[in-house]
């Protein structure tokens, strides 16, 4: 029934605007996207499911993919673009070494091998080179989500990772150039014809050059004059499109017109704004690629050469991976890094579809090949998740070195300091400007590192640990200030205080309101969330630039405080509902602006109800 009410949709559609399609795509990429990502495997798996499902293989709803892919192919264009304007001069300066070095060691080394493979395989001396290639190129879309789920792309490893990725990224330029110059000539084709394609090819890319130079910058500046936004946007769309189109004219890819492009206006005033354009259909179109792509893909070829599939995946990631391993050992990286990003970039990217499907449209490979190629792509991408959930179980467990660390041992300073990151570091600035002598224990031997270079003495030690706390002198302390960042391990260290040093007076960083009142019931004497005082400046100041006076900034400010103070009592105790406690106590741009007789009376009630509470538990039972 919903083949053929698509049927009659289809036939009313020819006399207007066909929507089956569009809408179709639509959902298809709103329905798998959200569950793949839920799954972990990825938007990208998700798109390429839901095209295989909606193709010539699946359930035949579009039958002609590759009207769908030539259409598509403009989101990797709008994707290189966008690529172009993120590399700046400078960032490429700061990455040369990791980028230019470590990068192209291992596309190098991974395409040279991967093209041994291939040629072991049975495929020809350029067939296997196109193959091999394109396995190289990682899936940036699958392993970016995983080191930004994880918060490691500003770590020293997750910087390697991205470095590599980029110069993979780069790599696709040339490499489609590449398939430009090795695709089979017509019937006029020769040496003399080669060599004009190229001058013409060379020739466009030199205007292209000087038009980003002397035209865009100026013609951008006109336009933001106008103050028309969809011009704007029309603008940044002409940009891509027409450099794509002038490369395409000469002979080369839109996609390397597009990354120049974006290049050139790199350090533009306007690079912002054009990214922001761009950046729209650019995620829409680039998951139409991914559907096309799934579409394309010909289970029937599968399914005839799945021997042959089977074995190239297996190959491919298990040598890729081997070798970048060794790289990495080479280059000094240690056994779990190493081991972690040659999981991580084992499979073929979505780029490698990209070089694929040029290779096809050029000639280099027939739509069987193209198939296999393509399948064994997208079955290294789904292997990649799983893969990852198994690292997790043979990957070592990371051990800091402790060279130049020296452990706690006891220590005797009167006050203890646990944690000295950011909040810990301005802490103890106040104590130390008054004369005072500090204990200092972390936990984080690059932290210590960091804090020598200083001229502070920080001992290594779990805060979490009776013995260590016995061995930093907690027995004979009077202060101790727990200023680690890890919400349950403060909560853990106060409840040590508690119970074994209950003489010990215990100050305590809490991240939110929630963990101030753990803290509070597990003894601490003083908490202090981390962004209330810092907000309450800032407040302050806000008042301040509207032209409050200093006592109308103290009078306001004391009644936020009051206000905080009675909630937070009322939550300690667990007296009242929290939701309606709220709504008496906090101001609300919702809400009448006389509101000041109600949060009166709200404390009266409030200061009652405490009362009563202390008085109950004084009282024996």
């Amino acid at each position: 029934m919903a083949v053929e009410a698509l049927e009659h949709a289809a036939e009313a559609a020819a006399h207007g605007i066909d929507l089956v399609p569009v809408v179709v795509l639509l959902a298809a990429g709103v329905v798998a996207v959200p569950l793949f990502k839920r799954l972990g495997l990825g938007s990208v798996l998700g798109y390429l499911a839901a095209g295989l499902l909606l193709g010539p293989s699946g359930i035949g709803l579009i039958n002609d993919p590759e009207a769908v892919l030539a259409a598509a192919e403009l989101g990797v264009v709008m994707f290189l673009f966008i690529i172009g304007l993120e590399m700046e001069p400078s960032r490429l300066w700061a990455l040369r070494k990791q980028i230019f070095g470590l990068g192209v060691a291992q596309v190098l080394v991974c395409g040279a091998l991967l093209t041994g493979v291939g040629v072991l395989l049975g495929f020809a001396p350029v067939v296997a080179f196109v193959f091999g290639m394109g396995f190289v190129l990682t899936s940036t879309a699958i392993v970016m989500q995983i080191l930004g789920e994880r918060g490691e792309l500003a770590s020293d490893g997750g910087q390697r990772i991205v470095s590599i990725l980029l110069l993979e990224d780069l790599a696709i330029v040339p490499l489609l150039a590449v398939i430009a110059i090795l695709a089979p000539a017509g019937e006029d084709g020769g040496l003399w014809s080669r060599l004009l394609s190229i001058a013409i090819a060379l020739g466009a890319v030199a205007l292209l050059i000087f038009l980003g130079r002397r035209i865009m910058n100026p013609l951008f500046a006109f336009l933001a004059s106008v103050k028309s936004r969809e011009v704007m946007t029309a603008a940044a769309l002409l940009v891509v499109l027409g450099a794509a189109l002038l490369m395409q004219v000469s002979g080369l890819s839109m996609a390397m017109g597009a990354f120049l492009a974006g290049v050139l206006l790199s350090t533009s005033t306007f690079r912002n704004q054009l990214e922001a354009d761009v950046e729209p259909f650019r995620g829409i179109l680039l998951g139409l690629f991914f559907l096309a792509v799934g579409m394309s893909l010909d289970l029937a070829v599968v399914g005839e050469h799945w021997t042959l599939i089977a074995l190239s995946v297996l190959a491919y990631m298990v040598l890729k991976a081997g070798a970048i391993y060794a790289i990495a050992r080479v280059l000094k990286s240690g056994h779990a890094e190493a081991l972690e990003r040659a999981v991580l970039m084992s499979q073929g990217g979505e780029f490698a579809f990209v070089l694929y499907t040029t290779a096809a449209t050029a000639g280099l490979i027939d739509g069987p090949t193209n198939a296999i190629f393509t399948a064994t792509v997208i079955i290294s991408m789904v292997i990649t998740p799983f893969a990852i959930i198994g690292l997790k179980y043979v990957l070592p467990k990371p051990v800091q070195s402790m060279d130049g660390i020296e452990a706690v041992e006891a220590l005797h300073e009167r006050i203890l300091v646990i944690g000295f990151g950011r909040f810990g570091q301005i802490t103890t600035q106040a104590l130390l400007g008054q004369g005072h002598r500090l204990s200092l224990i972390d936990n984080n031997t690059e932290m210590i590192r960091v804090a020598a270079q200083f001229g502070m003495k920080v001992y290594y030690g779990d805060g979490t640990r009776l013995d260590i706390l016995r061995a930093a002198g907690a027995a004979n302390t009077d202060l101790v200030l727990i200023c680690v960042d890890d919400k349950a391990a403060a909560v853990r260290i106060a409840g040590l205080f508690r119970d074994e040093f209950p003489l010990t007076k215990v100050m305590a960083r809490a991240y939110d309101r929630v963990h101030a009142i753990e803290l509070a019931r597990a003894g601490v004497e003083y908490q202090l969330r981390e962004m209330f005082e810092s907000a309450m400046v800032f407040g302050a100041q806000a008042i301040r630039e509207l032209g409050g006076t200093e006592d109308e900034i103290e009078r306001v400010m004391e009644g936020v405080r009051q206000r905080d103070k009675l909630r937070f009592d009322s939550q300690l105790l667990d007296n009242g509902d929290p939701l309606t406690l709220a709504r008496q106590l906090l101001l609300s741009n919702a809400a009448e602006q006389a509101r000041e007789g109600g949060i009166a009376l709200a404390q009266e009630q409030i200061e009652k109800s405490l009362a009563e509470a202390v008085k109950a538990q004084r009282e024996p039972v």
